[in-house]
């Protein structure tokens, strides 16, 4: 089964690849945004899974992979995409980091 970006909710659990890994965590806010929907969610990260420290952050809404419904892992379609002179330019700062 797959989970449309604009049905995820605050609070779900889900799997994203910000770390490189797939990584477990939750959304901190929904992804509807007045009339659309944001192209980076805040989330908190549960990166200890992979040696890291846990933390809140942003990620890009294409780094969402997962959220888990029902206690199942369903993969998520429908993310906004990074395009554009200005979303590449934001995006190269998060790569060097």
């Amino acid at each position: 089964m797959k989970i449309q970006y604009k049905d995820l909710k605050k609070n779900d659990e889900i799997r994203t690849t910000q770390l490189g890994t797939p990584v477990s965590g939750k959304l901190l806010e929904s992804p509807k945004q007045g009339r659309g929907l944001k192209k980076t969610l805040m989330i908190y990260s549960n990166a200890k899974e992979i040696g890291m420290f846990n933390e809140a952050g942003s990620v890009y809404a294409s780094e969402i992979i997962e959220v888990k419904r029902d206690g199942a892992w369903h993969q998520v379609t429908g993310q906004p995409q990074i395009n554009g002179a200005k979303d590449l330019y934001i995006r190269s700062f998060a790569a060097v980091q």
